[in-house]
C-alpha cells in the first residue's frame, strides 16, 4: 500500500486537467440513483429503514425538531426526477452513470482509508467523508443533507482538498482572543472548568485553578492563577465551532479507528487540540492553526495507516 505524504507539496502536475479535481453536485436522490446504478454501492451514512426521519440524522448530528424533519422531507420530495435531471446533464446514459462518476462513488464504498469529519462554524454545520484507495481519493460532502458535492482527484492533491475543510465562512466575526497562541492545560482542569462554566458557576474557576498552580504553561512558562482563571473563561466563551476528523483502517471491510484530529473555533479563528503526557498526568495542548495545516495535523496520524 502506498504511502500518502500530506506533509510535504504535491508534485507539478503534467497538465491543468490534473491539477483540478472534478467536482459535481447532487441532490440526495441523485446520489442515490448513481449509487444505485453503479452496482448498488453503498454511501458513507445509512439510507435505509427511515420512517419519515432524516436518514442523515446519525453523521449530521443531534435530530432535528419536528418542524425541521418534517421541513427537509418536503424538500427532498420536491426535488426533480433524478433520472431525467441527470440524463440531461450527461451523468447518466443508458449504460449506467458516467464513467468518473460511478468509479468516485465505487471509491466511496471500497476504500482503504476513511476519514470522517465534522465541522461546526458560524451557526454551519457541515460533514465530509474522505476515502482513499492506492493513488486516488473521493470526497462527499453536504451542509444540509438534500445537496452534495462529489469529487474525485488524484492523492497528490488530497492535502489541498483538507484545507478547504477548514475554510471558514466569510461572514464569521474573526477577532482577537484572549487565549495565547500556544497553551499547555491539564486534562484534569480543563474539564472541571468547562463544567462548571456549563453549570453557572463561573465563580468555582479561581479554585480550580489554585489547584493547579503553575500547571498551565504558555510559551514563556507557567501562568499565575489569576491569568489561568481568565483563560479557562475564555477558552469556553470564545468557543464558536469545531472540527473533529476520525481516521480508519477499512482496507479489511472491518472499520477500526486509529486516530482523532481535533480543532476548537476560538474568536480569532482555529485551535488545535493534541494531548500530551507529562509523567502520569494528562495535558491537552491548545495551539493556534491555519485551515491550511489541517493536512500536516492528519499526516502523522494517517502514517500508521498506510504504512
Amino acid at each position: 500500500m502506498p504511502t500518502i505524504d500530506l506533509s510535504a507539496p504535491p508534485p507539478p502536475p503534467s497538465g491543468l486537467l490534473d491539477a483540478l479535481p472534478r467536482r459535481v453536485s447532487l441532490t440526495l436522490p441523485e446520489l442515490r440513483l448513481v449509487a444505485e446504478r453503479a452496482g448498488g454501492a453503498p454511501l458513507p451514512f445509512d439510507l435505509t429503514g427511515s420512517t419519515g426521519a432524516n436518514p442523515l440524522d446519525d453523521r449530521l448530528g443531534e435530530s432535528r425538531s419536528v418542524a425541521e424533519d418534517s421541513a427537509y422531507q418536503t424538500a427532498v420530495r420536491s426535488l426533480h426526477d433524478p433520472t431525467a435531471t441527470l440524463t440531461r446533464r450527461g451523468l447518466l446514459g443508458e449504460d449506467g452513470p458516467a464513467d468518473g462518476l460511478a468509479g468516485a462513488v465505487g471509491l466511496l464504498a471500497t476504500p482503504t482509508t476513511a476519514l470522517d469529519i465534522d465541522v461546526t462554524a458560524g451557526g454551519i454545520r457541515a460533514k465530509s467523508w474522505h476515502r482513499q484507495a492506492a493513488d486516488a481519493v473521493a470526497t462527499l460532502s453536504t451542509v444540509d443533507g438534500i445537496v452534495f458535492e462529489l469529487a474525485w482527484f488524484p492523492a497528490s492533491q488530497w492535502a489541498a482538498e483538507l484545507g478547504r475543510v477548514a475554510v471558514l465562512p466569510a461572514e464569521l466575526d474573526v477577532h482577537a482572543s484572549e487565549i495565547p497562541a500556544l497553551v499547555e492545560i491539564p486534562f484534569e482542569l480543563a474539564d472541571a472548568a468547562t463544567e462548571a462554566i456549563r453549570s453557572g458557576r463561573d465563580d468555582l474557576l479561581p479554585v480550580l485553578a489554585a489547584r493547579h498552580t503553575g500547571s498551565v504553561l504558555d510559551g514563556r512558562g507557567p501562568l499565575g492563577d489569576p491569568e489561568v482563571t481568565a483563560l479557562l473563561s475564555a477558552l469556553s466563551h470564545e468557543a464558536q465551532g469545531r472540527l473533529r476528523v476520525l481516521v480508519a483502517n477499512v482496507a479489511d471491510g472491518q472499520p477500526t479507528v486509529v486516530g482523532v484530529v481535533s480543532w476548537t473555533l476560538l474568536a480569532d479563528g482555529w485551535h488545535a487540540l493534541r494531548p500530551r503526557q507529562v509523567s502520569d498526568v494528562h495535558h491537552v495542548v491548545v495551539s493556534a492553526v491555519e485551515p491550511s495545516d489541517l493536512a500536516t495535523e492528519l499526516a502523522h496520524v494517517l502514517a500508521e495507516v498506510t504504512t
